[in-house]
């Protein structure tokens, strides 16, 4: 199963990106997923669901541990590549 995850961090602070949104582009970009687009209003990544799920998990724990007051992400099942 493949998933596409959207997430946002709050605060948000259009001057500089806060520590918490730095963590959490960190997370994912470090992470082995497929597709990767980090933008000032919103993220997407895409993979294999234990790879995205597993990015999930530490992206929640060290956005909070840097002080995001909230975390809203949505989580999408997306049809296989065919190949």
């Amino acid at each position: 199963m493949r998933l596409r995850v959207e997430f946002t961090t709050e605060p948000f602070d259009l001057d500089e990106a806060p520590a918490h949104a730095v963590v959490a582009r960190e997370v994912v970009e470090g992470a082995a997923l497929d597709s990767v687009d980090v933008g000032p209003f919103g993220n997407t990544a895409e993979g294999g669901a234990d790879v995205v799920l597993a990015a999930v998990d530490v992206l929640l724990r060290r956005s909070l541990e840097a002080g995001a007051t909230r975390v809203s992400l949505q989580v999408n099942v997306i049809a296989e590549a065919e190949g």
